[in-house]
């Protein structure tokens, strides 16, 4: 893992000093969120900037957070969020309109939007440490006493800029971030003795990922595939697959040599990435191999918690990610819950990795993803895959539905009740994609979401609240969360979303050749089957 810039004892005393506050007002999440407080928003996505690049449209990430806009309800909270650039005024006020029984003017009037003015690929946080009148407006905002700062992922850009604004950060000390890794995930499995497919703790040059991959390839002589992954690559872009011939047809003291020219024709899940660009982020990223989890039947089932400041761990929910890619190793959506045959198994499984993870002083949000295969007696092999310290796919879809809703988990069941005691389901994404959605303004959007009524209705509670607006006209890309009484209801909702969308945009291609666009919409298809204010 790339290191972080080291800390003065003084720095990291005054830190911990910080986050100490958040202990000393804990209560219940609840409750918390009840009290008067001033809640400052950074949604900067601070990953590697190369692996950031391949995700499409992933400046427009930052809107991925505006969920926080629905802690507005309450009346005593105030809220600061600030972006790279500016929001445009019609995608606030969808979020807003959303607050269940609160005046859309009262809740305008305690928000407060910052911009950089940045377009450039730096983390918000860093854009934000480089502007000292900026950081000075925003200290002038807060109330030191009642103010703390969430992130999508905590660095040490975040805890400068806590240290700067002398308010605590509601994440993780960035010391920690090697458990978030892959190799750190596989060390958290084993001490907590989750099963977990065979493989490799930390690699720093393609020669070490050789005679690993050949090591497992001799542990495991029926393996067909290995996967290689960088330590910290985000949403499996940073995946690549190694086909392996028949074991017999290598000698042994051959296969360090077979594994080591077959690197040029590794499958990788981002586009355009090359071994030349990947293996050089090796020695800056490290990376591990690991055993592909064969199976016939096969899913991608996730358990999101959290580590409170008092160090209690509580389940927040499980999900069956939607994958795509050449692999199955991408990010594309998730539906909730996990199936009922293994979501209470995952929710305990979540529990040990949390409760090792709280141990080591981890703080918040944490997210455990696995493969589950179906056996021959129709039961379920679950094996952890890696754990993200942050804020994930998985993050937003379930905040809305909370806030929305005002409903809660139930931990025996796993499933999420409305206040009428009414099961919740979704479906969501962040990949909902085709060429044809391209030049779609906002304003567009919100035509088309009004003349059709695909917009979240909080009679029934069933509707779709959508995200990623700011990506639409660009690349054509949109996120949504589509919430139904049932999973079946969710998808003919999400359904409904999508062939609204194709018929009020079929009119674009014309008299063109469309057989491109159509290919690209199948492969889609087939992959989702989803101005500064006052006070």
């Amino acid at each position: 893992m790339a290191a972080s810039p080291q800390f003065s004892a003084p720095q990291s005393k005054r830190f911990r000093q910080l986050q100490a506050q958040l202990r000393e007002r804990w209560q219940t999440i609840d409750r918390f969120d009840c009290n008067d407080h001033d809640i400052l928003v950074i949604p900067s996505l601070s990953l590697d900037p190369q692996e950031m690049l391949k995700v499409e449209g992933v400046h427009h990430y930052e809107e991925r957070l505006l969920f926080s806009l629905i802690r507005l309800w309450n009346p005593q909270t105030r809220l600061i969020y600030i972006t790279s650039q500016p929001l445009p005024s019609i995608v606030i006020d969808y979020y807003l309109q959303s607050l269940p029984g609160v005046p859309f003017s009262h809740a305008r009037d305690r928000l407060l939007l910052f911009s950089t003015y940045d377009a450039s690929p730096k983390s918000l946080t860093q854009k934000i440490l480089e502007r000292p009148r900026l950081l000075d407006r925003i200290r002038k905002a807060l109330r030191p006493d009642k103010s703390y700062m969430i992130c999508y992922n905590s660095t040490h850009l975040e805890r400068n800029l806590s240290l700067h604004l002398e308010i605590p950060l509601l994440a993780s000390d960035p010391d920690l971030l090697y458990w978030g890794t892959k190799s750190g995930s596989r060390q958290i499995f084993g001490e907590a003795g989750i099963p977990h497919p065979d493989g490799s703790l930390s690699i720093e040059t393609a020669e070490e990922l050789a005679e690993a991959a050949a090591q497992l390839w001799e542990r495991q002589p029926t393996l067909q595939r290995i996967v290689v992954k960088l330590n910290e690559g985000f949403s499996g872009e940073g995946n690549a697959v190694l086909h392996l011939p028949p074991v017999e047809d290598v000698p042994p003291n051959n296969r360090v040599a077979a594994i080591r020219d077959r690197f040029e024709s590794l499958r990788f899940q981002a586009a355009n990435e090359t071994w030349a660009n990947f293996s050089s982020r090796i020695p800056e990223l490290g990376a591990i191999v690991e055993a592909f989890v064969e199976g016939s039947e096969k899913r991608s089932p996730s358990v999101q918690g959290r580590v409170t400041p008092l160090g209690n761990v509580e389940i927040l929910s499980t999900h069956d990610q939607i994958l795509g890619g050449a692999d199955g190793q991408v990010y594309l959506g998730c539906r909730f819950p996990a199936d009922e045959a293994y979501r209470l198994q995952l929710q305990e499984l979540g529990r040990q990795v949390g409760e090792n993870l709280a141990k080591k002083g981890v703080l918040e949000r944490f997210g455990v993803d696995f493969v589950a295969v179906r056996q021959e007696d129709k039961s379920w092999d679950i094996q952890a895959i890696e754990i993200n310290l942050r804020k994930g796919g998985t993050t937003h879809p379930l905040m809305t539905l909370k806030l929305l809703t005002n409903g809660r988990y139930d931990a025996a069941t796993g499933l999420f009740y409305s206040q009428q005691k009414q099961p919740k389901y979704y479906i969501a994404s962040d990949n909902l994609q085709k060429p044809t959605y391209r030049g779609l303004l906002p304003e567009d959007l919100m035509d088309i979401i009004a003349c059709h009524r695909l917009h979240f209705d909080s009679s029934t509670e069933t509707g779709t609240v959508f995200h990623l607006i700011g990506c639409l006209s660009e690349f054509g890309k949109l996120g949504l969360t589509c919430v139904g009484n049932s999973l079946r209801q969710a998808q003919e909702i999400y359904d409904c979303v999508e062939q609204t969308l194709d018929a009020e945009t079929r009119s674009k291609i014309g008299s063109e050749d469309t057989s491109d666009v159509d290919r690209a919409t199948s492969t889609q298809q087939a992959n989702v089957s989803v101005n500064p204010m006052r006070w």
